[in-house]
């Protein structure tokens, strides 16, 4: 299974995602997605598991939970917004991740990409960046990765350009 990764649309998506995710066959978003107008364009294009955010409204929190835990063929993942970084977990997921850690955390908020394992809690950490044109970050990125079995693999960083630069 092939899927696109993105966090912190704040209500925008960019053109190129699309593109991007075309050979994809889901897309999950880990949260400040914006609005619902954002969220229906990306399931229109493709089947969306999401998260809401600090910034999305009563009408998005009402459409998608706080925290997302599924399987995936052979692949536990947790999907949540603000979820901190390994070695600084949010306080809030940081019991549930050494009681029960997912094969995969994956959370947004911090607008920066990061993606690596953590030997303590013994799973794999992924923040796509930011996807939107609104936030402090300077480069708009998202992530494309595959799950076969119990293997998550050609992981991908895409960078669709500097934020504030015109599309």
């Amino acid at each position: 299974m092939k899927i696109g990764l993105i966090s912190d649309t704040h209500g925008w998506i960019h053109p190129r995602l699309f593109t991007h995710f075309s050979d994809c066959d889901e897309i999950w978003h880990a949260g400040d997605i914006g609005n619902l107008e954002t969220a229906d364009k990306l399931s229109a294009f493709k089947p969306l598991k999401a998260v809401y955010g600090n910034i999305d409204d009563v009408l998005v929190r009402r459409a998608f939970p706080e925290n997302l835990i599924f399987m995936v063929q052979e692949v536990k993942v947790w999907l949540t917004h603000i979820g901190g970084t390994p070695g600084h977990y949010d306080r809030r997921v940081l019991p549930f991740l050494y009681e029960n850690p997912p094969d995969v955390f994956i959370c947004g908020h911090s607008h920066i990409a990061k993606v690596m394992n953590d030997k303590k809690a013994g799973l794999l950490y992924i923040n796509p960046g930011a996807a939107g044109y609104n936030g402090f970050h300077k480069f708009i990125t998202a992530i494309r990765f595959q799950i076969d079995g119990k293997d998550i693999h050609d992981l991908e960083l895409i960078e669709l350009g500097e934020r504030g630069r015109s599309i």
